[in-house]
């Protein structure tokens, strides 16, 4: 169940993880598109009003998500700014032989906003690494999705999964920057 939180500014990142055009593009549609995407931008918005960090998450691999080509390119209604982190990533986990922990650390993040595609995979992936790693994880109810005929099921379950590890679902409305 999804909770208002009061979180700090200054120890916040927000990661926008594998919102890219391919998925986009799959024989399923991704569940709520048009809902993820204002859900991310809105909260891209909040954050650099605040000064938290937005740190983009764009997989590679060598099928649909291959590096450089138009696929593997952010949706297009996603439009990071200069100054907003990109990480390339090869693994489930964005913290897996990428810079992201150190980037996160020199900047004394300890609270991590997780949205972004797919939620049964590198969004689950991401949220136990964080927690591994001892950030406090927050996973934003409709800020993540997937392109499986039961999508929501899928999301229900990981949502329940992902709590019971220790991640806390917050609603997009509920995140208050103090």
């Amino acid at each position: 169940m999804s909770k208002s939180i009061q979180i700090s500014s200054s120890e916040t990142s927000l990661l926008v993880i594998d919102v890219q055009q391919a998925l986009f593009t799959q024989p399923n549609p991704i569940y709520n598109a048009s809902k993820l995407i204002l859900t991310i931008n809105s909260l891209v918005n909040r954050s650099h009003l605040r000064g938290i960090p937005v740190v983009y998450v764009q997989h590679s691999n060598q099928s649909m998500l291959k590096e450089g080509t138009p696929g593997w390119q952010i949706h297009p209604d996603i439009n990071p700014l200069e100054t907003d982190l990109l990480i390339h990533k090869t693994q489930g986990n964005a913290f897996i032989d990428t810079p992201l922990q150190n980037e996160l650390e020199s900047q004394d993040v300890k609270n991590l906003l997780i949205t972004g595609l797919v939620t049964h995979q590198c969004i689950r992936a991401t949220c136990l690494g964080g927690l591994e790693l001892g950030y406090r994880v927050f996973l934003v109810e409709g800020g993540h999705s997937n392109f499986r005929k039961d999508a929501a099921k899928v999301i229900e379950k990981l949502q329940l999964e992902l709590e019971e590890a220790g991640v806390l679902l917050v609603s997009p409305n509920g995140i208050a920057f103090i």
